[in-house]
This record gives C-alpha cells, structure tokens and sequence, in this order.
C-alpha cells in the first residue's frame, strides 16, 4: 500500500467534503501519521472510513469525524484543552498541535498505556494523559478553554457548563442511537452559553455517561 496515496485520498475523498476546508487541519492530517496510532491488528483500516475496534468495546471515530472535531473547537496556541476518552491517543495528538496543553482522561487502563505509549512514541510531550471517569468533566486543571467529548452523551451533565472558561467551548456528541448531534457551546458569560448544532451523527456512547431518567421527558 502506498501510505501517502493512501492518507491523500482519506483526505480528500473522506474528510474534505464533509465540510472540512481549514487548510491548517488539512495540513495537519498530513503531519500527524493516522497509521502511527491505529492498533496493530487493524494497520490496514487507518485511512478507510469507519469506526476502528478498540479494547473494552471502545472505537476509534471515523477520520472525517476527528477531523470535523478538531476543525470545529477551533483550538489556539495558547489555549488548555480537556478531551474526554483519550482513545488511542490521536484526537488528542491532534489538539496538541494546536494548543498549549491537553489533559486526555481514559476510563480503561489499557487504552491509557496505549495512548502514553503512541504519544511518546510520535514525539507529542504537551498532553497528560489520566485514568479516570470524566464523563462529569474534570475539576482538576478546570476551568480549560476547550472541552471535547469523544463519545457520545445522553446530556451535557450541568457540572461541565462550570469546567470552561468565558469564552470558551465544548463540543459534545448528544443524544441516543441513533439520532445525536454533535453541538458546539460556546461560555458567553457567568451563566452565558451559546449553543450551535454542527452535525447529526451516531458514534458509541460514552463509557459510564449518566443516563438521564426517561420519565422526566
């Protein structure tokens, strides 16, 4: 397989038509090595358009989704970025580019050894990887410029609205299978927030996400 051909055509046959046009991101895909942070079994699906199996029922998106993401937050040089499900530590390589520093919280002890591991191998020093549950959001190192969720939420639980700063966004995949959407929101003030919907998708739900009871609806 020749990988470049490869990783060009993910790009523009995948990822440019969904809407990704920042020619930053586009060169950025081109830097960050997709193939470098795909599970071994699975080398041959890094630039195919689907979701990659990961331990403890996990995935990796899609590359026009983590493409779409990374376009939408519209992180800066010096921004803090929380991403929630650290994966196999793409996204979060990714936001690194772009940022000052990304705390990535992994539930599964697995995936955050993988993640470390892809990290330090692809030379990305500005992102500290955690265990835990932040599908609450994480206190420690709050408030942060960006929030991104990788897998999906039945809501936005109210605590993550006090983890971002004024001015700063979140962007969360919400709802149920299979009708979500990812939305973008945007802190306006003390208890300001602006809230655009970007684009409907169906990814897995986000490990340990609280479910809301359904009698309140």
């Amino acid at each position: 397989m020749n990988i470049e051909q490869a990783r060009f055509n993910m790009i523009e046959q995948q990822i440019r038509p969904w809407d990704v046009l920042d020619t930053d991101i586009l060169d950025l895909l081109m830097v960050v090595k997709r193939e470098n942070f795909v599970p071994e079994a699975c080398k041959n699906l890094a630039f195919v358009d689907t979701e990659i199996p990961l331990p403890g029922g996990n995935a990796m998106l899609t590359p026009k989704l983590e493409a779409r993401i990374v376009q939408d937050v519209q992180v800066k040089k010096h921004e803090t970025v929380l991403l929630v499900g650290a994966g196999t530590g793409y996204v979060a390589a990714l936001l690194a580019h772009r940022a000052r520093q990304v705390t990535a919280v992994e539930i599964d002890p697995a995936l955050k050894a993988l993640a470390e591991k892809n990290l330090a191998a692809n030379g990305v020093s500005n992102v500290t990887v955690a265990l835990g549950n932040g599908a609450q959001g994480w206190t420690n190192g709050a408030p942060f410029d960006v929030i991104v969720f990788t897998g999906a939420l039945p809501v936005l639980p109210e605590g993550v609205l006090q983890q971002v700063k004024t001015g700063g966004r979140i962007l969360a995949i919400i709802g149920e299978s299979p009708v979500m959407s990812a939305h973008l929101i945007t802190r306006t003030g003390d208890n300001g927030y602006d809230t655009k919907k970007l684009f409907e998708t169906d990814v897995k739900p986000l490990l340990s996400a609280v479910t809301p009871s359904h009698f309140t609806f």
